[in-house]
């Protein structure tokens, strides 16, 4: 009786074992396409913890100074992202201020390229004296 016993938590304490160990492996391979940015855990956190990457998303909101990087959309901080105001439709002059679906942002304003003679066709293309700007054209009257 004492043999069927050990032999039955021995088998129990096997199963127990492989159970765990194809757990970790498991939790192993989830967070194996993640990347790591800092490597201060503690070793109390255990193995797998260090050998796991993360991710951390860096916003303007917290780090405003990553809109000054090389590479930046723009030195503004609008709604998490950088963005450059003077020419941003989206944010144009401001956070939030949206240009007209026919305007673009030039110079931080909203304007119609179609028909403004200071920005025609585009932003800063300036028609000339006595020419108007039709369908962002610069003509002659």
């Amino acid at each position: 009786m004492k043999f069927r016993k050990l032999v039955f938590v021995s088998v129990l304490a096997t199963v127990l074992a492989l159970s765990i160990s194809a757990a970790s492996d498991d939790r192993k391979d989830d967070v194996s396409d993640a990347t790591i940015e800092s490597s201060d855990y503690s070793s109390a956190q255990g193995r797998w913890l260090l050998q796991t990457k993360r991710t951390r998303r860096v916003t303007c909101k917290k780090f405003p100074g990553i809109c000054d990087a090389k590479g930046s959309p723009g030195p503004q901080c609008c709604k998490k992202k950088c963005v450059n105001i003077l020419t941003d439709r989206q944010n144009c002059g401001k956070c939030g201020k949206k240009c007209k679906y026919n305007e673009i942002c030039c110079k931080g304003k909203c304007v119609n390229p179609s028909f403004n003679k200071k920005h025609c066709g585009g932003c800063n293309n300036r028609c000339g004296n006595g020419e108007y700007c039709v369908f962002g054209l610069c003509n002659y009257a």
